[in-house]
């Protein structure tokens, strides 16, 4: 259930992150409220995982999920570069996220 809340949590990090890009400085009110909702759900599903997954772990996923997400939709939903470095230095958080579970 830990896990599943951490993935969650970095699932709602993400959505944060977006909310956060289209509220524009939160001068923009349904976006900002889309931030704090989905901060608040990303803090408390991080809170309910932290009971059994070590914090380091833990944090170090919450915000591995959030990094590639943001820069994954970014790409497609902003326009954001598109190119190999990128996803190859994505990757590499990628990778880090998988052995980080697999050593937990």
């Amino acid at each position: 259930m830990a896990w599943i809340a951490l993935i969650g949590a970095g699932i709602c990090e993400v959505g944060f992150v977006i909310f956060l890009k289209l509220s524009d400085g939160f001068k923009r009110l349904l976006p900002s409220i889309g931030f704090s909702v989905f901060s608040l759900a990303s803090f408390y599903l991080l809170s309910l995982a932290l009971r059994d997954i070590p914090i380091g772990t833990a944090y170090s996923i919450w915000t591995g999920v959030g990094a590639v997400g943001s820069v994954l939709l970014g790409m497609f939903l902003f326009n954001e570069k598109k190119d190999w470095k990128r996803l190859l230095f994505i990757s590499f958080i990628v990778i880090g996220v998988i052995g980080l579970k697999f050593t937990s």
